[in-house]
């Protein structure tokens, strides 16, 4: 097995780790969405190599599991996930290149970028304020303000279901917008390098600190959310469709089209899993009718 250390490759020993579980997990806690059922089972690997043999432990014997970091763009079902969901956010691994980091899959999006720009890089600006980890904004090439993963990324470390450590390319991993290979193609991610542009901190901080006001001033950050529940159609935006089309601050029980931003389903207190979803694609039926424009979601659901 190889893992990414310090931007170089470092042999490792396979073996197995007695990695504890935890079972009957309510889902709406993995979830920042706060809904969801029972998770059957939850594992937290420390390291990554404990990821990588969970992975294959879990898979050769037939498992049916998830991986996520902090759940900021998955909401369980009100039936819960009869299976194991292995959580990243143990793996908080940043490590320094001449030209940038290599970053473990669990490290927080925002501390990357905060990181960075103490050190005098910029490029991660936009990712300050998404509430994300590292592997999933490479899981779904997160992006803001004009800036995207992609952009930004020299290598991608994965593993595969017999716990094969394997390296892509930003190309090879297929990055485009709100999309990856790794949402099809059986692999996990462990690891991310960064390569990033020289840059004054001062000026840094100061573009960030005006990204996260724009953050606090648009969006409904005081409501439980997944974020940008909609993927901006070709030609278009989500919330001015869905202002356009009627449903600004249209409910079903706890879930709700954000008064502030129409692109945000928000959770207004004690809303069900089921209820988002039934909103979601009674905004997706309704836009579809009044403008002829097909919203598809960067939620995933379990």
């Amino acid at each position: 097995m190889y893992i990414c250390m310090l931007g170089e490759f470092a042999v490792l020993e396979t073996k197995h780790f007695d990695i504890p579980f935890e079972y009957d997990v309510n889902g709406a806690e993995l979830s920042s969405m706060e809904v969801g059922g029972t998770v059957r089972r939850v594992c937290r690997p420390a390291t990554a190599e404990e990821l990588c043999a969970v992975i294959a432990e879990l898979s050769a014997a037939g498992e049916k599991f998830a991986v996520l970091g902090k759940g900021s763009n998955v909401i369980f079902s009100d039936r819960g996930y009869d299976g194991t969901v292995v959580l990243t956010t143990g793996l908080k691994g940043i490590f320094p290149t001449d030209t940038g980091y290599v970053a473990e899959a669990g490290v927080m999006l925002s501390s990357l970028s905060l990181r960075a720009a103490k050190d005098g890089f910029g490029g991660l600006e936009f990712a300050y304020g998404i509430p994300g980890t590292v592997g999933g904004g490479v899981y779904m090439n997160a992006g803001a303000y004009g800036g995207e993963m992609k952009d930004v990324l020299s290598k991608i470390i994965c593993v595969d279901k017999q716990g094969n450590i394997k390296e892509y390319s930003p190309k090879q991993a297929r990055l485009s917008y709100r999309h990856s290979a790794f949402m099809k193609n059986g692999l996990y991610i462990v690891a991310a390098e960064f390569v990033l542009p020289r840059a004054e901190s001062k000026s840094v901080l100061a573009l960030m600190e005006e990204n996260m006001h724009k953050r606090k001033t648009k969006q409904p950050l005081e409501y439980p959310s997944c974020g940008s529940t909609f993927k901006r159609p070709a030609g278009h935006f989500a919330g001015a469709l869905i202002e356009q089309s009627g449903l600004r601050g249209f409910s079903v029980g706890g879930a709700q089209v954000s008064e502030k931003h129409c692109g945000f389903v928000i959770n207004r207190g004690g809303a069900t899993a089921s209820q988002i979803i039934e909103l979601i694609k009674h905004v997706q039926k309704t836009v579809f009718e009044k403008t002829g424009v097909k919203l598809e979601t960067e939620v995933e659901i379990y």
